[in-house]
């Protein structure tokens, strides 16, 4: 039996591990995909690496960080970084590939610098393709971080392994559900956010 008190708690832990792991991809992976698509040769083998980690089973991740990090919320979290990287460092890569050269060379014509450039030409046209890099990480990180309560992490997963090991489908999903309306949830406000931001000419 699980009470709502240690509900909300469980719900806390999780909503702030995923939403750490995912700001601080967004933190690497974002300026990293402007750096690759400016030197494009190096985009193919950098992504590459960087999507083996899409191919490890999680547990077998986690596994790997407790050696280094120990037990707790770190090894999880440094799981779940490594996990969020690929969607948003391609979504990155290739909204900033994509833009319009037209675009770019009246950007030139007008006197802008590189920078200039790039911050009021480049990302508002790719936005939209990096946030839907950014949304996917975070609904999939959400799901992933179930997996943080096998190295003490805590979270909806703790209710959720408890339950596999009882045999409780009540408590499967009192993490279940949660986890489910979460990821909705988040989805749902990034989406808002992305229509905000974007500007009207460029939403279709």
């Amino acid at each position: 039996m699980i009470t709502w008190e240690k509900l909300g708690e469980l719900t806390l832990q999780h909503l702030t591990l995923s939403l750490s792991a995912v700001l601080l991809a967004t933190l690497v992976a974002v300026p990293g995909g402007i750096l690759l698509s400016r030197n494009r040769r190096a985009a193919d083998p950098i992504i590459a690496v960087v999507g083996m980690f899409q191919t490890l089973p999680a547990i077998a991740l986690l596994a790997f960080m407790i050696p280094l990090m120990g037990i707790g919320s770190r090894p999880a979290l440094a799981a779940l970084f490594l996990y969020a990287l690929l969607p948003i460092l391609s979504n990155t890569y290739k909204g900033l590939v994509s833009v319009d050269p037209a675009a770019k060379e009246a950007a030139r014509g007008m006197g802008m610098t590189a920078f200039q450039m790039l911050l009021f030409v480049e990302l508002p046209l790719a936005f939209r393709v990096i946030m839907s890099g950014i949304r996917t990480s975070t609904v999939l990180i959400i799901g992933w971080a179930t997996l943080g309560a096998y190295v003490g992490a805590g979270g909806l997963g703790e209710p959720i392994i408890s339950g596999f090991a009882m045999v409780s489908p009540r408590l499967i999903l009192a993490g279940g559900v949660p986890v489910t309306l979460m990821a909705l949830l988040a989805d749902f406000l990034l989406g808002y956010l992305e229509r905000k931001v974007t500007p009207r000419g460029l939403q279709v």
